[in-house]
């Protein structure tokens, strides 16, 4: 009856299944959301694939979830999303090493950055959040196609996304890179979550053998931006690096940090997470039971079906963001 304010309930130790043999790719996997993923599928004996930019990062998350979790069969992968020669060679070296894939889960993303293009001519959030992951995800289709044909297989794919995809430009996705510079970073932020879940949503449509989905993880209305009963009924913020990304440029977030972070690990407002409670949603998506994934494109924390925007909710749109994609990366092949 709660779970639009509440939540549903999903304990990771409990509740997650056997994953022996399964194979799970995790982008961001070196700190963070990503890194806690990264913990919590370890314990039951996945081989995970942790995809970071940086090796020594990388190198001590797995020292430190090996702390915990002693037999964690984890191999780092390098990948830099905002590079369209690094996302290609991350997939060779993936497929050089493994012939199946069960879950990729998209987790990474970058926001709070100045305007800039990538190397590819892009702009660098849009870039990193999505058309890399579109891109990996195109790469690694053939090896999630082929896993899904194999007895008992259940391959999921999750797109980590944002309420703020509300803040998305007023037209939704914006093609034109030069005129993102006039966005701001908010927006831009928006922008990218937007595409996050316009791309799950085709990509289940047109691979239905594959359970394909958004999350959002309990990031949601900035607090300087929130009024105070907004800030009690539906705060949804998790202390990570891309809330932190923010409060370097953001005197009142700056301020405000330090109190919720303090409670967010005693639940006492409802949805304000700690990390290991931002992981739940993307957790569940990754193995809930299908049957319960497919009910929607996006989901709230935990495991609550949400419609999204009307953006989020324009399957014409995301079959143009599909398309324009594809041409975008069409060149890059393994």
């Amino acid at each position: 009856m709660f779970d639009w304010l509440f939540g549903g309930s999903f304990d990771p130790n409990k509740d997650i299944p056997s994953l022996k043999d399964k194979v799970i790719l995790v982008t961001g996997g070196n700190n963070g959301l990503g890194k806690e993923t990264v913990l919590q599928l370890s314990k039951h004996s996945a081989h995970i694939y942790l995809a970071a930019r940086t090796e020594s990062k990388a190198r001590a998350a797995i020292t430190e979830i090996k702390l915990v979790v002693p037999d964690a069969d984890i191999t780092f992968l390098q990948l830099d999303l905002s590079s369209f020669a690094s996302v290609k060679q991350a997939a060779k070296n993936f497929l050089a090493q493994s012939d199946r894939l069960d879950v990729l889960v998209d987790n990474a993303g970058i926001a709070g950055m100045p305007y800039s293009l990538t190397e590819d001519g892009y702009e660098i959030v849009f870039a990193t959040n999505h058309i890399g992951h579109a891109l990996l995800t195109k790469l690694l289709l053939p090896t999630l196609l082929k896993t899904a044909e194999l007895p008992g297989a259940d391959v999921r794919v999750v797109n980590m996304s944002s309420k703020g995809e509300r803040f998305a430009p007023a037209e939704g996705i914006v093609y034109d890179q030069q005129a993102l510079e006039k966005v701001a970073k908010l927006s831009r932020y928006g922008h990218s979550k937007l595409a996050n879940i316009l791309h799950a949503r085709e990509l289940q449509r047109r691979y239905p053998s594959i359970t394909a989905t958004a999350v959002h993880p309990g990031v949601s209305i900035p607090l300087p931006q929130a009024q105070p009963y907004q800030m009690l009924i539906i705060p949804q913020v998790i202390m990570t690096d891309i809330y932190a990304s923010f409060s370097e440029t953001n005197s009142a977030l700056r301020f405000l940090a330090p109190a919720v972070q303090a409670i967010a690990p005693y639940g006492v407002l409802p949805d304000v997470y700690d990390v290991p409670g931002g992981t739940l949603t993307q957790l569940w998506a990754a193995t809930a039971p299908k049957e319960e994934v497919r009910k929607s494109h996006y989901f709230l924390p935990v495991g609550v079906a949400s419609a999204g925007s009307k953006h989020a909710q324009d399957a014409e749109m995301g079959k143009q963001l599909w398309e324009w994609t594809d041409k975008a990366v069409a060149d890059v092949e393994v």
